[in-house]
């Protein structure tokens, strides 16, 4: 059985999102050396497999500031949870 994956773009937008409202931004993360290009293309690839997408964008539209955990759920809460650790 072969997994459905959703619309690329939508994806990667949807996983800068929520990296942003978590106070992250990914392109400074690889500028700095704290996230390879290969993960950041695998978290939104993992993104795009996730069953929660209405979900997360329930979640990122109710957000009003920065917040320290990812969704519910999250397919990248733990690579999001070790970009905001201090390096």
């Amino acid at each position: 059985m072969t997994q459905h994956l959703g619309d690329p773009a939508r994806h990667f937008f949807m996983t800068r999102s929520v990296a942003r409202t978590m106070g992250l931004s990914l392109s400074e993360e690889m500028q700095t050396g704290n996230l390879a290009p290969e993960s950041y293309a695998r978290m939104v690839t993992h993104c795009r497999g996730c069953a929660l997408v209405e979900a997360c964008e329930k979640w990122l539209a109710e957000q009003v500031e920065v917040v320290t955990t990812p969704p519910p759920g999250c397919c990248n809460g733990e690579a999001f949870s070790q970009l905001r650790r201090p390096h």
